[in-house]
């Protein structure tokens, strides 16, 4: 009967491992704990606040991401590479893990089953020393731009390759040991008969090494076998005592799904509020008033350039690169930590400027808040967070923003609106319409938020009429704000100045209580978020529902007819706060689909054409009977899309930015011209005026025109 003896050839010295496990445990103990010093340098975070929803959310969510590896799914080569180290690694513990449970609880280990577990452990030790050399020949043959190659990544590799060869080639001169002396297996294994040569093969990384030494004789294959045993334990031993020592690359293996479990369970599309009362400084421009989830999260960031491949900014060659910005921190972190420890709360503040020296203010400012970063970081580094703080210490302590930006903010602040120099009131757009206003009547069925540039600029004035005969044709009953309508405040929280944001929420939350409104529909994105994930920080609980939503629950319920054909080929660009931030994939493609005579397709990226192509070609994209993807394949889509739709340009503040290098509204217009369509839908104001900009920049105004869905309905509504 096939089984093993552990410790074989090794006897009573083999003991000494176990001896080991109280030394290595002290120093793995020690290196956690030197490194959780360096995290308490931050401030606090109230992570722990609900401790069984955190823990139920992580079980799922490491299931997913950390085992199925989700994140991974729209860089498959890489991400292919990663899953089967990862496995690998997973099964070579648990095979050491099994004959460590036969040997000393319950014997399992023979026969049929032994075999199988150790054709299932050597095919994947296989894969994973495979997947070791092609990760190599990437990150050192064919370099990719996002991977920076450092010593402690070609030791980590040369790790994991040495310790499953050594574990392979004791296992083969095992094997050639008992082919060779058969009655050695029936004196160690009293009545099991003589050694099977035919079991060697269910072990093939092991049967590979015993053709290499089947030469030696029986002497030189004792000897060599405990050798390398005692090298196999050093290597594992001392690879554990260098991930803690040094915190290398591999030290993700700890970090990660730390960092994944105590991820933020705040809404995806809401800032963390400063007190404003309590602060005795505003946003952050020192290490150690970040907290300590976001020291964390520089500790967690293994650069693997997933960021880096999907910033708009970094793309279209601005300042910022979200890995790099991660990594610098960390790099000043660790530069600055040990000597802010050994000072206490005495100490001196670093010479270093984090804001200047390490970040620069281009930097900081570069970013459009789209989140790509975040959605497509397989341990949940949170870069925006840190970018906000940032920008809040520039704004609010030091006053320094871009000129442009200082005129919207100035605008926010002495006129309830970002458009400097409209001529439009807040109710212009609406003259002709018989559009109801909540002060003549407070019994509607839903408040319509209009926004500052639905209600204020030449291009979306054009949208709010639209979408308000959609209402009409419908039979909704809705009012608006009029006059009373302030901006919700969310340009002045992206771009930093929280007081103004909490003043122009705390003003609007009050108008809207006093008319006890219950629920919103807004057509812009920026807008929604806001109104429903921050205004409840401030007691402002309302139903927030985006327009697109809205007009996809009218058609379901018969409530709004299409009849108007429109014979044209439509794309639709997903606004980063409607997708990204709120997880709404469904509705507008829905209302696009329900436009007689239509053609849909979908626009991808540079980088995106293979998964373009499976969505427009080989999945194809017919809805019957609902609004819902139902099927397994059309929610992975949903999650795809999240990842592989590109920022038009605007968010954070940026659409009354100056912008330097390569303009993101153009390279997207690219890729919306290369769908050939003439018709560019968008569910965003924002969106909007970049594509229309866009595509004037790129004289495409011929064959693409860029249009808001509820424009696009309000001409297919039965008259």
């Amino acid at each position: 009967m096939a089984e093993r003896e552990i410790f074989w050839n090794i006897g009573y010295w083999g003991y000494i491992l176990y001896l080991l496990l109280l030394p290595i445990a002290a120093v793995l103990v020690y290196g956690v704990y030197r490194r959780y010093s360096l995290w308490c340098l931050g401030q606090p975070d109230a992570r722990f606040s609900n401790l069984r929803k955190t823990l139920w959310s992580f079980a799922i969510t490491g299931t997913v991401d950390g085992i199925i590896h989700r994140r991974f799914a729209t860089d498959l080569y890489p991400g292919l590479l990663h899953f089967v180290i990862f496995v690998g690694a997973i099964i070579f513990l648990l095979g050491a893990l099994l004959d460590f449970v036969s040997h000393y609880f319950f014997h399992f280990m023979h026969g049929a089953t032994y075999l199988g577990i150790s054709f299932t452990v050597d095919v994947f030790g296989i894969l994973l020393l495979l997947a070791v050399i092609v990760v190599a020949y990437r990150r050192y043959i064919q370099r990719p731009d996002r991977l920076d190659n450092k010593l402690e990544n070609a030791i980590a590799l040369a790790l994991i390759a040495v310790i499953v060869i050594t574990g392979f080639v004791i296992e083969g001169l095992r094997i050639a040991y008992f082919t060779s002396n058969p009655l050695a297996f029936q004196a160690i294994f009293s009545g099991a008969g003589l050694y099977n040569p035919a079991w060697a093969v269910w072990s093939p990384g092991g049967w590979v090494m015993a053709q290499i030494f089947s030469g030696l004789s029986t002497g030189a294959l004792l000897a060599t076998h405990v050798v390398l045993w005692w090298l196999h334990v050093v290597i594992v031993v001392g690879a554990i005592i260098y991930v803690a020592l040094t915190f290398s690359s591999l030290s993700h293996i700890v970090v990660a799904p730390l960092n994944v479990l105590f991820r933020s369970m705040r809404p995806k599309g809401a800032l963390v509020p400063i007190e404003l009362e309590e602060a005795e400084t505003f946003g952050v421009s020192k290490i150690n008033q970040f907290t300590w989830k976001q020291l964390l999260d520089l500790d967690a960031c293994t650069r693997c350039g997933r960021c880096q491949d999907n910033c708009p900014a970094y793309l279209t060659g601005k300042a910022l690169n979200p890995k790099d910005l991660i990594q610098k921190l960390k790099t000043h972190w660790l530069e600055v930590g040990p000597s802010l420890l050994a000072k206490g709360e005495n100490g001196k503040d670093p010479e270093i400027s984090m804001i200047g020296d390490v970040i620069t203010p281009e930097e900081i400012w570069a970013c459009t808040t789209c989140r790509a970063c975040q959605e497509v970081c397989p341990v949940f580094v949170e870069h925006i967070d840190k970018i906000i703080d940032m920008r809040r210490y520039l704004v609010l302590e030091q006053a320094e923003m871009p000129e442009t930006a200082e005129v919207a903010l100035r605008c926010i602040e002495e006129r309830g609106h970002t458009c400097k120099g409209t001529t439009y009131s807040r109710t212009d757009w609406c003259e002709g319409l018989d559009v109801k206003l909540i002060s003549e009547d407070k019994d509607v069925e839903v408040l319509y938020w209009v926004g500052c540039a639905a209600a204020l600029e030449d291009r979306n004035v054009k949208v709010a009429a639209a979408f308000a005969r959609v209402l009409k044709a419908a039979g909704v009953n809705f009012a608006i704000l009029g006059e009373e309508e302030s901006c919700c405040g969310e340009p002045a929280r992206r771009m930093g100045n929280e007081y103004l944001f909490q003043t122009q929420a705390l003003k609007n939350i009050e108008t809207l209580k006093r008319y006890g409104v219950k629920k919103i529909v807004t057509t812009c994105p920026h807008g929604y978020n806001t109104l429903k994930h921050e205004y409840p920080q401030f007691g402002g609980e309302f139903e927030v529902v985006h327009h697109t939503e809205f007009i996809a629950d009218l058609i379901k319920q018969g409530k709004l007819k299409l009849a108007n054909g429109m014979n044209k080929k439509i794309t639709y660009q997903d606004p980063c706060y409607l997708l990204r931030y709120n997880d709404i994939y469904e509705a507008p493609r829905g209302v696009l689909l329900s436009i007689p005579a239509a053609k849909f397709t979908e626009m991808g990226r540079d980088n995106g054409d293979t998964f373009q192509y499976i969505e427009n070609k080989l999945l194809g994209f017919r809805l019957t009977g609902t609004l819902m993807f139902t099927t397994p394949a059309l929610k992975l889509r949903k999650y795809m899309r999240s990842k592989n739709t590109f920022c038009c340009g605007a968010g954070g503040g940026h659409m009354w930015m100056e912008e330097t290098g390569t303009r993101i509204n153009e390279v997207r217009t690219e890729h919306a011209i290369k769908t050939k369509s003439e018709i560019l839908a968008t569910a965003c104001p924002y969106c909007l005026q970049m594509f229309e900009d866009g595509i004037k920049a790129k004289e495409a105004t011929e064959y693409l025109e860029a249009m808001d869905i509820a424009e696009l309905v309000a001409k297919a509504i039965q008259e």
